[in-house]
């Protein structure tokens, strides 16, 4: 059982990390883009560069949820 739960949180700790806003802003993209695939778009050459910004995009959004502007002095 030890072994069990040490993996969970071994693959937890991994995935997740420390702010689960980036894991998540990571996988929304990956799921619609599993969903276009699915649905019969895995031949369109747009998927895969639109999918790029997505993610870079969300990441972005993530990224400045967490990092607050100081104001210039």
């Amino acid at each position: 059982m030890k072994f069990i739960k040490g993996f969970f949180h071994f693959w937890y700790d991994f995935i997740i990390g420390d702010d689960w806003k980036i894991a998540v802003s990571v996988l929304i993209p990956l799921v619609v883009g599993a969903g276009f695939v699915l649905n019969g778009f895995e031949d369109s050459l747009l998927l895969p560069p639109i999918l790029a910004v997505a993610l870079a995009a969300s990441f972005v959004v993530a990224l400045s949820i967490d990092v607050k502007q100081h104001p210039s002095d």
